[in-house]
């Protein structure tokens, strides 16, 4: 039996997949648990996985990103991308790169340390990685222990060939295209951040663990096993790491089988799509919930300008929105406001979705064969929405010079389109998914020698 430990940064969005993935392991067989902080022992819990305690990061979101304890510095930095995103896309890639630099590689003696405590307790045969966990990238690749990467986002997270830059959207939606010289500035501070991020990962290696090899490129550090990207394969995607087996999952959720509604969500489910209404769920994910302008106007397009009912995932913003005038007469009967909502439960129930472009939101839409209005502000949400244009399953709106009768128009089409190209990836996607990942990890993945230090 396989003994797995699965490292997961303290965030919601990529603790759920990887704790799925860590299930679909355990039920293939392996011995796994889930290496993360104490907030994310429920989910460990529920997929039926050890937990092992794992701090890997400063800042973290635990569901609703204004609501998490952050230290007073990466509230502040929360703050500032917020207000970047209001600004245009350049402008939050720009915010992001500079983050990052600040704090490209947190604590690295600390998490070798920690990293290299846990192995000798538990001796995994092999660990799983969330790829934007440098520092702990860095720390397996220093103790020569073996692993394999998960990619949580795009697959271009991982660049290849000398012109990809971490930072840099390999492409653009056509409605959310830079112009050449925001483009030309993006690129140098990307270019800038590939350099130092480089540069302090031999550094890091020179004095933790002089007998590796230090990578040409840190962010093209992968496993050299397996990687596991959270995405359909589509033909157009940029090339993928050479040397590792190269796993495309299509989507990492419990898809369509997941639990039913409780019976509360049932009865909102019921109320606002009486009359054979369709319903449109509006969510922007965990961060982007707190850009209630945004959502306000897809809910009040939605509302004025198709006849569908909708749910906004509002996060800590459900009073702003309860009491704008353009939402507070809507009838109850076609709006329904709350903090947090059981997305994949609900997509079943969804004639189409308003979203952020978020890899969780994207493959979990494919999975339930729901098309999308994406609205992307940041990170690779510009690159998954030019993929969901070209594939054919969504469209692209500006959510900076978003307009109610935009959104109108664009959900109506959604509404009215013909299913069949989003059935026909639908069908593939399901075809996949975790418990293919984990056959085919544990195909691949080496055994531990009993040797093994």
């Amino acid at each position: 039996m396989a003994r797995v430990v699965v490292i997961s940064p303290p965030f919601r969005s990529h603790a759920v997949p990887l704790s799925v993935l860590g299930s679909a392991l355990r039920r293939a067989g392996a011995d796994v648990s889930l290496a993360c902080t104490p907030a994310f022992a429920d989910l460990a819990d529920s997929a039926g996985l050890g937990f092992l305690e794992l701090t890997v990061t400063r800042n973290a979101n635990h569901g609703i990103a204004e609501r998490t304890a952050q230290e007073d510095g990466e509230a502040a930095r929360l703050r500032e991308f917020l207000a970047a995103t209001a600004e245009g896309a350049v402008a939050a890639l720009l915010t992001q790169a500079r983050h990052r630099r600040a704090d490209m590689l947190a604590e690295p003696d600390r998490i070798l340390n920690d990293l290299r405590d846990l192995d000798r307790r538990v001796r995994p045969d092999w660990y799983i990685v969330d790829q934007l966990s440098y520092p702990v990238t860095l720390a397996l690749h220093s103790l020569a222990l073996p692993y394999a990467t998960f990619c949580p986002g795009h697959p271009s997270y991982i660049p290849v060939g000398s012109d990809a830059f971490f930072g840099l959207p390999y492409a653009w939606p056509d409605t959310v295209r830079p112009d050449a010289a925001a483009l030309a500035r993006l690129r140098d501070a990307a270019a800038a951040n590939d350099t130092a991020f480089t540069a302090a990962f031999r550094t890091a290696i020179r004095s933790g663990a002089p007998n590796r090899p230090v990578p040409e490129r840190a962010f093209t550090l992968c496993s050299s096993h397996a990687v596991v990207f959270n995405y359909p394969a589509f033909p157009w995607l940029p090339p993928a790491p050479i040397g590792p087996s190269v796993l495309y999952t299509g989507h990492c959720g419990s898809g369509p089988a997941a639990a039913d509604l409780d019976p509360a969500w049932q009865a909102v489910v019921d109320r606002l799509t009486t009359r054979g209404r369709p319903l449109v769920l509006v969510a922007l994910g965990t961060f982007l919930s707190a850009r209630h302008d945004v959502l306000r106007i897809a809910a009040e397009g939605v509302l004025r300008h198709t006849d569908a009912s909708v749910i906004v995932a509002a996060g800590d913003r459900v009073a702003d929105l309860t009491r704008d005038p353009a939402l507070s007469t809507a009838p109850t009967d076609r709006l329904h406001i709350a903090a947090t909502v059981p997305q994949q439960a609900l997509l079943p129930a969804t004639a189409a979705m308003v979203h952020h472009g978020g890899n969780n939101s994207f493959t979990e839409c494919l999975t339930a064969g729901v098309p999308a209005l994406v609205l992307p502000f940041s990170s690779d949400q510009f690159a998954i929405a030019h993929d969901a244009e070209r594939a054919g399953v969504g469209r692209c709106l500006d959510p900076n010079t978003l307009a109610p009768r935009s959104v109108g128009d664009t959900v109506h089409a959604l509404l009215t389109d013909s299913r069949t190209t989003i059935n026909a990836l639908r069908d593939d996607v399901r075809a996949r998914g975790p418990h293919w990942a984990a056959a085919e990890l544990l195909r691949v993945m080496p055994d531990r020698p009993m040797s093994a230090g």
